[in-house]
């Protein structure tokens, strides 16, 4: 991906669009899959809106699915994309179209406490929001809110926790006071 003074802006070739994405996720759910929108998809179901372009679809679910969601995906002219941080349970595939789905599995115990793959809690995957109209499991506003910690922010960062604070009147966080207003 380009990296400019923004943000990271996606290739013209490195694009999930609302309709891929729409695509995807009804590939899912009608081949039993429940996944969770994740990242900045989350982000735009939330806000009812696409407001930037996406690289990608990140996707959260059960990892006892993830063998079927590869063949599904594969099936749909979908490939491991090379990755440095590439875990069993933490993964990118791509097509020749340039579009992305990045994984991220997980495995809850009988008590709701996660045991293996991306350290979600159950209470982390519990948002809904919208694509297209298409309704959609997505992280939470309050979550995808501290999930942009702990890393180095960028513009993209910063306007989508904005417009999901001006959205849901709450407060921006402190670690955003160095973006200015564009």
């Amino acid at each position: 991906m380009k990296i400019s003074e923004e943000g990271l802006m996606p290739s013209p070739i490195e694009q999930m669009d609302a309709a891929s994405v729409i695509q995807i996720l009804d590939l899912f759910r009608s081949n039993g899959i429940e996944g969770v929108v994740d990242g900045g998809w989350a982000v735009d179901a939330l806000l009812g809106e696409q407001t930037r372009p996406h690289g990608d679809l990140d996707i959260a679910l059960m990892h006892r699915d993830v063998p079927r969601l590869r063949i599904l995906l594969e099936t749909a002219g979908y490939a491991d994309v090379p990755s440095v941080d590439r875990r069993e349970y933490n993964f990118i595939m791509g097509d020749s179209l340039g579009h992305r789905v990045d994984v991220h599995s997980y495995e809850f115990d009988e008590a709701g406490h996660n045991v293996f793959g991306v350290a979600y809690i159950p209470e982390q995957l519990t948002g809904q929001g919208t694509i297209m109209g298409y309704l959609v499991r997505c992280i939470p506003v309050d979550w995808l809110i501290k999930f942009h910690d702990g890393y180095e922010l960028d513009g993209n960062d910063y306007r989508d926790v904005r417009a999901l604070c001006d959205r849901f009147g709450l407060t921006l966080p402190a670690r955003f006071g160095r973006f200015v207003e564009e």
